[in-house]
């Protein structure tokens, strides 16, 4: 079978508000906004097995936000690869990706920073290490690869495993393999 091309929606923009989860006792707090983009996914067959299983054993999504950071005025390139595992063929599920409202603050000085604190956010989707879809929010192709981007780790993107909302809409999102 030839290799096949993702479907991917539109890149979604979304604040979610730290979510009051309770326990033991509650503790007085004002939720702050977290910052969620996120896309559709439909991933075709690529082989026989695949066709076979009904499943994709294991995709990669890079995503690329850039944000422009208050302190230094330059434009912020953050970067995440999540593995998703078990992808149903033909089937839409989803992928996401998440700024703390820890991480929004410190770029844009904002403690109520939204999607307009968002420059441009990329994905690209690998099968096999093969790109087989890409979708850009603004922009043409392969902007992440400007030299005039700043770079760096201070400022982490999280796949939805590492944020509060990793238990919430389950059967929406791709399966995420856990880092060992």
């Amino acid at each position: 079978m030839a290799q096949g091309r993702v479907d991917i929606g539109s890149l979604e923009f979304d604040e979610l508000p730290s979510p009051d989860l309770g326990g033991t006792k509650n503790k007085s707090f004002k939720p702050k906004d977290w910052l969620e983009v996120e896309a559709g996914l439909t991933v075709p067959a690529m082989n026989r097995e695949q066709e076979a299983t009904g499943f994709v054993d294991k995709i990669v999504v890079k995503w690329y936000v850039a944000v422009k950071e208050k302190a230094s005025g330059r434009v912020m390139l953050l970067t995440k690869d999540i593995t998703h595992l078990n992808i149903p063929v033909d089937e839409e599920v989803f992928t996401s990706v998440y700024l703390s409202p820890n991480t929004l603050k410190r770029l844009t000085g904002n403690d109520r920073a939204g999607k307009s604190s968002v420059e441009v956010v990329a994905l690209e989707v690998l099968v096999n290490g093969v790109k087989v879809g890409e979708e850009t929010s603004k922009m043409k192709s392969g902007w992440w690869n400007s030299p005039n981007l700043g770079r760096g780790d201070r400022f982490p993107l999280l796949s939805k495993a590492e944020t509060p909302f990793k238990m919430y809409w389950w059967d929406r999102y791709a399966e995420i393999e856990e880092e060992r």
